[in-house]
């Protein structure tokens, strides 16, 4: 067995995980449709997380070519999969029986501590960037991008709705975009 497939084992099952909650989340919000009250923007961040899950998994085989690895490497590999679990997790209410799920007062109750963590995400991603499979610094653009938005996000004292549509609709374009571009990647590509 190889570093890599030693190491894929578990980033997979965590990864696994994510996608379960968001799974498991979406199915609980649709068994109970009758009582939920959709706010778009939220389904948008549970698509991009689900979607960011995905595309680690898929971006985790740049590491096939690591031929050793040291504990505190794969400690920092699992780092990203752990935040995408707790996003995963956070975009869920903890539901009563028969109580209402509005998932916009939701949202806005708990959005501070899902961008907390979100933070965590182009910040990992610009530390393993250029340190772990060392692309170049100028190639940091997007994730120190997301780094300032996040904070300012977490920060602001007033909630202008039309901001936090704004960024979800723009993250989910540039995810779309980014897809677009990479069409022709394939994973077995040397």
């Amino acid at each position: 067995m190889t570093p890599f497939e030693y190491v894929t084992v578990l980033v997979s099952i965590i990864l696994g995980l994510g996608i379960t909650q968001i799974v498991t989340g979406v199915a609980d919000l649709v068994h109970q449709w009758d009582r939920v009250k959709v706010y778009w923007p939220h389904l948008l961040w549970i698509i991009i997380v689900f979607f960011l899950q995905i595309q680690e998994w898929w971006s985790l085989y740049e590491l096939r070519n690591i031929t050793s690895l040291r504990l505190p490497t794969f400690f920092f590999v699992l780092l990203y999969p752990i935040n995408l679990f707790f996003l995963a997790r956070l975009l869920f209410p903890l539901t009563q029986p028969e109580s209402v799920v509005d998932l916009k007062v939701f949202y806005f109750a708990t959005y501070r501590k899902f961008f907390v963590w979100a933070i965590g995400l182009p910040v990992l991603s610009f530390i393993h960037n250029v340190l772990v499979t060392g692309h170049p610094l100028q190639e940091q653009v997007l994730p120190a991008i997301l780094i300032v938005v996040f904070s300012i996000f977490i920060t602001r004292k007033e909630i202008d709705e039309r901001v936090h549509k704004v960024i979800s609709v723009a993250l989910l374009a540039v995810i779309v975009f980014a897809l677009g571009i990479l069409w022709n990647d394939a994973i077995t590509a040397s």
